[in-house]
């Protein structure tokens, strides 16, 4: 019969660090012996995934990591951490309203996207070819969520998002390297296709799209996209809540006070 005492130490249990008076180690690693040894790239890899990465993978991990740290304040995410910055709160706080931000539709669709291709993916292994597989797996997506594919189009960039050609050809690179096995960047790229000739114009692949090949390329499940890019984007969120603090400002809302929102009376109040 456990005691109180063994209660309390198996509460929360974890594989992620083994910490005691003197000793920290992470997923068996000492502390000490990854300071100065491994990246942050590897050091997030070893974190999420349990074990530590080639160098050629933190890379392309870090690629996409580097491609979303900031959107400027035009992103939601960004000009909600400013805002918070002219509020009085601590630059944690910054942190956490701009990262709250990200969601389904802003910053959340690359887990949507993986979802896709892993979905895409599991019919080319029940023996589906590739454009099959797309055109079906897009009819399914569309069926649960809508129209618009998550990871294809930008509001802000047209024709192309300027970030995600640079990470496709990154992963072509890793793929004759034997980085990765490129069927991702295939997926990807045919799903691109694919909503193109469906519209009948073609449509570029955006920041999340590209990402989520990365990520699904490197292994990572669908929720780990996400997860990986709003801690990619809190490096923008960061940068842009410090800036604003050193300018000034106080209850800086979305737009100038002179303007106002345009007032639309309910049809029983007119």
């Amino acid at each position: 019969m456990s005691s109180d005492a063994d209660t309390v130490r198996h509460w929360w249990r974890t594989s992620i660090i083994d910490m005691a008076p003197g000793r920290i180690a992470f997923r068996g690693h000492p502390i000490q012996d990854l300071i100065g040894n491994v990246t942050f790239g590897q050091m997030i890899w070893l974190m999420t995934n349990g074990d530590l990465p080639t160098l050629a993978q933190a890379e392309l991990l870090e690629c996409a990591l580097v491609a979303g740290v900031d959107h400027g304040p035009q992103a939601p995410s960004i000009a909600a951490a400013r805002m918070a910055a002219t509020c009085g709160v601590g630059l944690n706080n910054v942190m956490a309203t701009g990262v709250n931000m990200l969601g389904d539709v802003h910053g959340g669709a690359g887990e949507q996207c993986a979802e896709l291709y892993l979905d895409i993916a599991g019919r080319m292994d029940s023996g589906a070819e590739l454009e099959t597989a797309t055109v079906d797996g897009i009819a399914a997506w569309r069926e649960t969520y809508g129209k618009v594919i998550s990871g294809f189009g930008h509001r802000f960039h047209k024709p192309d998002d300027p970030r995600a050609p640079r990470l496709m050809a990154l992963v072509r690179e890793a793929a004759k390297a034997g980085t990765v096995s490129g069927r991702f960047a295939e997926i990807g790229e045919a799903v691109q296709a694919e909503i193109g000739a469906a519209r009948g114009t073609p449509i570029a692949m955006n920041i999340d799209g590209a990402t989520a090949v990365i990520f699904c390329e490197l292994g990572f499940p669908p929720p780990l996209s996400r997860g990986l890019f709003c801690l990619s984007r809190s490096v923008g969120v960061l940068a842009h809540g410090w800036e604003q603090m050193q300018q000034g400002g106080r209850n800086k809302g979305p737009m100038p006070p002179k303007y106002l929102p345009e007032y639309e009376p309910r049809e029983d109040q007119s």
